[in-house]
């Protein structure tokens, strides 16, 4: 056994070990998830605490992460107190231990729960009862572990717990669900025979600490230069579409970019799960979709959400996903009546994007699709495990291409290098706000300059880029002092 790497996660005062190692006759390593041993019978005490306690549990439906973290608390007392009960000399730490097991297995999803709160792992994947757990880890790509769901009537109970939680229902005639958990990880679940080998459960993690634009810089998905055109771009309210394939970080970068926008404007969001996260300050309204109710009710589309955010003034407004034809003919809409409007795409290249758009089943007319001006393209290289920017390209109405490349990742040199002079924005920024070239330049040097000097200080969180930022708008003469004189 080759030990590859050691450390620790710990979830409800629970501290667990993670050892990833490499067997000689396994292609794939292995993660394995080491939990502290519950004596036998200890173990048949508990199962009685849980058949005494099962009528206390209380039916979790839509409720938020502060409601849930109250009913845990209160939960926790009960179950130290029956714990009380039957092991009269029992120490505060062990009691603690206990008591916290019984609030996994009762309230939580049980074993996943370690995995959910390993802040390594984006993926958790249950295949079937018959082989193990999968998980997705950043360092290291998929992993097979040796945890393993017991029987296939488990998975189900798991999967059906949580669409319970949201009003939402898993069984023969409706066999997939697409949910989430409380803290936010979206849920996949799917039911034998439509799944051959077994029930599955998906789970993709929701990153607890948001990506921002220094970390993206740090992790070479992007570089000074584009960081700062993007920022330009947001400042003077271009309207962008993020593009990608799954698990390309089109979210990333743009929860990273949405932290450009002045704290005086205001943003409403729109997403299937929430993913974005803004500053305190600004002025943001997120809107989350609803599917049926389980009396096949109150579905609440985004579409819905679309046509109503124009009715709350929004200076910006921010789509988490364009999947089908009336969302994108509402978001140029939004476009042609004067609102900033930011999106993501499924799509590998900025043609392709423009294709998806322009024909069935979207098929936005190439007149509208003016009002947008740029494609942000994000990448994920599956052999290196690594995310870049690939692409950044301006709608050019004029040219056959319809597309421009001004910015294009070089694969050979992992670089991300200046492709062609604009045709398009330059223009714009000149008709509309009145900047010369001399002055762009300027500004985005500026821009450069914060940027360089964030990643040097390592000001990396959501709320203190945003000052900065917000700093530069309201009081840039100060702020450049400061930097220049390489002050804090």
């Amino acid at each position: 056994m080759k030990v590859i790497e050691e450390y620790k996660i710990s979830y409800e005062f629970i501290v667990a070990k993670v050892k990833i190692f490499k067997l000689p006759n396994e292609f794939v390593p292995i993660y394995s998830l080491q939990l502290p041993e519950i004596e036998k019978a200890t173990r048949i005490i508990l199962d009685e605490i849980k058949d005494e306690l099962v009528s206390e549990v209380p039916l979790l439906e839509n409720v938020d992460l502060q409601t849930y973290e109250k009913i845990k608390r209160e939960f926790f007392e009960k179950a130290k107190n029956k714990i009380k009960e039957y092991i009269k000399t029992i120490d505060e730490k062990t009691l603690h231990f206990l008591a916290n097991i019984l609030v996994i297995e009762m309230l939580g999803i049980g074993i996943l729960e370690f995995l959910i709160n390993d802040g390594n792992l984006e993926e958790i994947v249950v295949n079937s009862s018959k082989e193990p757990i999968w998980v997705y880890h950043r360092k290291y790509g998929w992993l097979k572990t040796d945890i393993y769901i017991p029987s296939e009537q488990q998975i189900f109970n798991i999967a059906s717990l949580i669409g319970r939680r949201v009003g939402r229902q898993i069984n023969i005639l409706n066999p997939l669900l697409d949910a989430h958990l409380i803290t936010g990880d979206r849920v996949n679940a799917t039911l034998f025979p439509i799944s051959s080998f077994g029930n599955t459960i998906t789970i993709r993690k929701f990153r607890r600490i948001p990506w921002t634009i220094v970390d993206l810089i740090n992790s070479k998905t992007i570089n000074f230069e584009t960081a700062a055109f993007l920022w330009q771009a947001i400042q003077y309210e271009l309207n962008i579409i993020i593009a990608g394939g799954t698990g390309s970080g089109k979210t990333s970068l743009l929860n990273a970019i949405l932290n450009f926008i002045p704290a005086n404007q205001r943003i409403i969001s729109i997403e299937q799960t929430r993913e974005i996260q803004l500053p305190s300050y600004m002025h943001w309204v997120p809107l989350v979709t609803r599917e049926y109710t389980i009396e096949e009710k109150g579905k609440i589309t985004m579409y819905d959400l679309l046509v109503n955010s124009l009715r709350m003034r929004p200076d910006r407004i921010v789509v988490g996903e364009v999947r089908r034809a009336e969302e994108a003919e509402v978001l140029f809409e939004a476009m042609h009546t004067g609102h900033s409007v930011y999106a993501t795409l499924h799509a590998d290249t900025a043609q392709q994007a423009y294709k998806r758009l322009t024909n069935p089943p979207i098929n936005i007319p190439e007149i509208v699709i003016e009002s947008l001006h740029l494609f942000a393209v994000m990448y994920r290289d599956r052999r290196r495990n690594i995310r870049r920017l690939f692409q950044i390209s301006e709608i050019v109405p004029f040219i056959s291409e319809k597309v421009n490349d001004l910015y294009k990742w070089d694969p050979s040199k992992d670089e991300i290098i200046k492709a062609n002079r604009s045709l398009r924005i330059e223009e714009e920024y000149a008709n509309f706000i009145g900047l010369s070239k001399t002055e762009l330049e300027k500004d985005l040097n500026e821009k450069i300059e914060i940027l360089k000097w964030l990643v040097k200080n390592k000001i990396n969180s959501i709320e203190a880029i945003g000052k900065i930022v917000n700093e530069y708008y309201f009081n840039k003469d100060e702020l450049m002092k400061r930097i220049k004189k390489g002050k804090k």
